[in-house]
């Protein structure tokens, strides 16, 4: 029985060895598995909680990889799909701290995006205690269906559904697609993570600013967007901001959960480790804001480490980290 079942977008990763090297300049990488909802996983696996991965890889070595990386984290792989003629995807990451990680994504048309209707139906969606969606999977291909019907059954089975925001602007046609068909979710979640802008683009009637890259929302238009929203909607929503912390917004209540101070190796995988650590905190009973100092904790470990799905810490880690906090 899985306590968590994440959705969505999976890929080989290949991170720069030269810490600190123009990305002209890298001469090795090391290998990793990546892609938010199977890191989500992962880090969920190594807090203690029991994740399956509901995601597809191609019928080649890349996806055997793939897949042999998953199991040896204890994430179930049952119910990852094969997608003959198709190709996992592909991230090439450089890192260059404090604040530069260049990031190529290779989505063409990976297998991830070809999960079905008939995948979904296959999945213990009844024994499972929350579910965990992304954004990107809503971009194209049938994982778009996929998502919104598994979304539909975990409210008739009480299940908790997560919605990681996962903004990636280049896998959506059009500006106005990403905010189109996160509205259309909303409603279905119990749960909403992402960063300010990724709460701009999915929530603002012209998200340009956001989608083109580079800039920062306005910060009193973001304010007023998500008061408005928790007005409307039930979910919680999780405002990451950075070292900032995250902020609560509820329809009643919000509040804030600062972050933790601590020198920078690697941003990337952050929020995944964030969010593993905060629907780690919600299995055990915690209130959103015990949940999000705990899942804080973790992104500040990650963000401290060289690697992403590798730097993504064990509940053991996180509880030593966290007594250096009283």
């Amino acid at each position: 029985m899985p306590d968590l079942i994440t959705v969505g977008r999976v890929s080989l990763d290949l991170f720069s060895r030269d810490i600190g090297a123009p990305f002209a300049q890298i001469n090795s990488f090391e290998t990793s598995v990546g892609g938010s909802p199977v890191n989500i996983a992962i880090g969920a696996s190594r807090l203690g909680l029991r994740a399956l991965a509901f995601t597809a890889v191609g019928d080649d070595e890349v996806g055997r990889f793939v897949r042999h990386y998953l199991a040896r984290e204890g994430v179930d792989t049952a119910h990852i799909a094969v997608k003959a003629g198709r190709r996992t995807g592909m991230a090439v990451v450089g890192v260059q701290p404090p604040d530069k990680f260049p990031l190529l994504f290779y989505r063409e048309n990976p297998a991830d995006i070809h999960l079905s209707l008939d995948d979904a139906q296959t999945l213990p969606l009844n024994e499972a205690r929350a579910l965990q969606l992304s954004g990107t999977a809503m971009s194209r291909g049938g994982a778009a269906d996929a998502t919104v019907y598994l979304a539909e059954q975990a409210q008739m089975l009480n299940a908790t559904t997560f919605l990681d925001l996962d903004l990636r602007p280049d896998q959506w046609t059009h500006k106005l697609a990403y905010g189109l068909r996160m509205r259309r979710l909303l409603p279905l979640c119990d749960v909403v993570i992402g960063t300010e802008e990724e709460f701009y683009a999915a929530l603002a009637p012209d998200p340009s600013v956001v989608m083109a890259g580079g800039t920062a929302p306005d910060k009193g238009e973001l304010e007023n967007l998500l008061d408005e929203t928790a007005k409307k909607h039930p979910a919680t929503l999780i405002v990451k901001r950075g070292a900032d912390g995250v902020s609560i917004v509820q329809q009643r209540a919000r509040m804030d959960a600062p972050g933790f101070p601590v020198p920078v190796v690697n941003t990337v995988g952050a929020g995944d480790g964030f969010a593993s650590g905060l629907i780690c905190g919600w299995a055990r009973g915690w209130g959103w804001q015990r949940a999000a100092r705990f899942g804080n904790a973790c992104g500040a470990l990650v963000v401290s480490r060289q690697g992403c799905a590798r730097a993504l810490p064990t509940l053991l880690e996180v509880e030593e980290f966290l007594a250096r906090y009283p």
